[in-house]
């Protein structure tokens, strides 16, 4: 009995005596694959992360080609990864003022892949990845303008009533906003 107390002491102490090993992050390793593998990004886009080791927030840089509506502009976009990627989707703030149906005034984003549930079965989905979400953004400046549910719907409006006088603000704001 003597012996077995000594035993259990010194196998606390040696319990004591160890680092405590750090809990596993999934979002981090989950993220680390998705950005080891991403091959190619749509053209005109960047990735930036302000901490290297923090791969939970980046920012997406898009400059538009002179196919899109937005071309001439720089736009940037606020990407934070939940912790419960990839169950729950990455939200998505556009830094750069712009005028566009689908992103306000505020910088909120409306893309369907980004909303946790969706009516037309193209919300988040765990199979989901950043480079969906990345390929998305980019969309919105190209074809995947929605004019029938928009988030800005004095832009959206405006297009349908007077395209000319869209593309007019669309430049006002890349020349004021976007350079």
């Amino acid at each position: 009995m003597f012996s077995l107390q000594k035993k259990l002491k010194q196998e606390a102490n040696k319990s004591t005596s160890q680092p405590a090993k750090k809990p596993v992050d999934l979002r981090q390793k989950l993220l680390q694959k998705e950005f080891e593998t991403l091959k190619q990004l749509p053209v005109g886009c960047s990735i930036h992360f302000d901490n290297p080791d923090v791969l939970h927030q980046f920012k997406l840089i898009l400059v538009p080609d002179k196919d899109s509506l937005w071309y001439g502009g720089r736009f940037e976009f606020f990407i934070n990864v939940p912790e419960g990627y990839n169950f729950d989707p990455p939200k998505v703030t556009c830094l750069t003022r712009v005028w566009h149906p689908n992103i306000n005034e505020k910088g909120e984003v409306c893309l369907s892949i980004l909303r946790q549930n969706s009516i037309d079965s193209f919300g988040w989905l765990p199979t989901r990845t950043i480079a969906d979400i990345i390929f998305g953004i980019n969309s919105l400046f190209y074809d995947l303008v929605n004019f029938e549910d928009p988030l800005n719907t004095e832009a959206a409006t405006m297009f349908q009533n007077n395209k000319d006088m869209f593309i007019r603000r669309v430049r006002e704001y890349i020349n004021k906003y976007c350079k």
